[in-house]
């Protein structure tokens, strides 16, 4: 994915005259895209609530990871907030507005979203996949603009997936099909973009574009979200961490307020130790969390290091 410091993201978003990105309202308080208070989420059958008690802003024109142990309630939230689900108590806010309230097509003219996993029903090639991110802005009968094809042929350079634009979707590797969607929320030019787990099954040097394309997208002005298991990547990248635990806010602030090795190890049930980001680089001093061998101390084992030790001596 090719770098470009210098690119401003279209405008979108309400222009009644509140500004967003890192800027302040003329209020002089900060901007939020979200915000969400006593969201309260009960799947069928588990006893315990998926999503309990959440209160949170999601700041707009900045990174923020949701980050927690699985299980811990993160897509789901991540579902309330896109309004996919109906919260059982609270309410959820979406540029001041009730995300009920959005119609689907405003909402999804405002907000990119790359899903965990996804089905296609039909063999698409990886350019027809990326221009489905124009359709919230060209409808059902409408043609693709010069515009258009300028998002779409940035979206594909920018993902590094240009040389795969004829190829089918069905034979690209794991990794090529998520930058290829991710590569279509990015067609769209949301003011916001919504990714749940966005690097999973990416190598080294994809999983890093990815988050270096995520920040220069936040400096732009783009609203982030994700949700990601890389705690590392989340603290060099995002500037904002929110901890789940069992349905509920373990910690939300900064990097270094949250990943501490008291709460990390509280929360992940497995001991740790924290150190700087040696650098060189922006991200320089970021936490970075280290898991130790089991028996290094801290919590102890967890369930499956407990499980095998338990296990019975096998004969040579």
């Amino acid at each position: 994915m090719k770098g470009d410091p210098g690119y401003q993201w279209p405008a979108t978003g309400d222009q009644s005259g509140k500004e967003t990105g890192n800027r302040k309202l003329a209020t002089g308080h900060s901007s939020a895209a979200w915000r969400c208070s006593a969201l309260t989420f009960r799947y069928p059958g588990p006893a315990r609530a998926a999503v309990e008690e959440v209160s949170l802003e999601i700041p707009s024109g900045a990174c923020t990871a949701l980050i927690g142990p699985n299980g811990s309630g993160k897509s789901t939230l991540l579902r309330l907030l896109l309004g996919t689900l109906r919260p059982g108590t609270g309410e959820v806010r979406f540029r001041e507005r009730d995300v009920r309230r959005w119609g689907r097509a405003a909402l999804a003219r405002e907000i990119g979203v790359v899903p965990q996993e996804e089905e296609s029903a039909f063999p698409l090639t990886v350019r027809e996949l990326v221009a489905m991110g124009r359709y919230p802005h060209l409808g059902p009968w409408r043609r693709e603009g010069a515009v258009d094809r300028h998002a779409i042929e940035r979206a594909l350079e920018r993902c590094d997936v240009a040389h795969l634009a004829e190829r089918p979707m069905p034979t690209l590797s794991g990794g090529e099909r998520q930058r290829a969607r991710i590569a279509r929320a990015l067609a769209q030019e949301p003011g916001t973009l919504v990714l749940d787990e966005p690097t999973t099954a990416l190598d080294i040097r994809h999983e890093m574009e990815i988050f270096e394309l995520l920040r220069d997208l936040g400096h732009a002005g783009v609203t982030v979200l994700l949700v990601t298991h890389n705690l590392n990547l989340a603290a060099r990248y995002a500037e904002r961490l929110v901890l789940l635990h069992q349905g509920r806010i373990a910690a939300e602030g900064t990097p270094s307020a949250v990943l501490t090795r008291e709460r990390v190890e509280s929360v992940y049930g497995w001991p740790v130790t924290i150190a700087p980001h040696p650098g060189p680089g922006p991200d320089a001093g970021a936490p970075q969390v280290v898991p130790l061998a089991e028996d290094a101390g801290g919590t102890g084992p967890g369930p499956i290091g407990g499980a095998v030790a338990s296990l019975p001596e096998m004969n040579p």
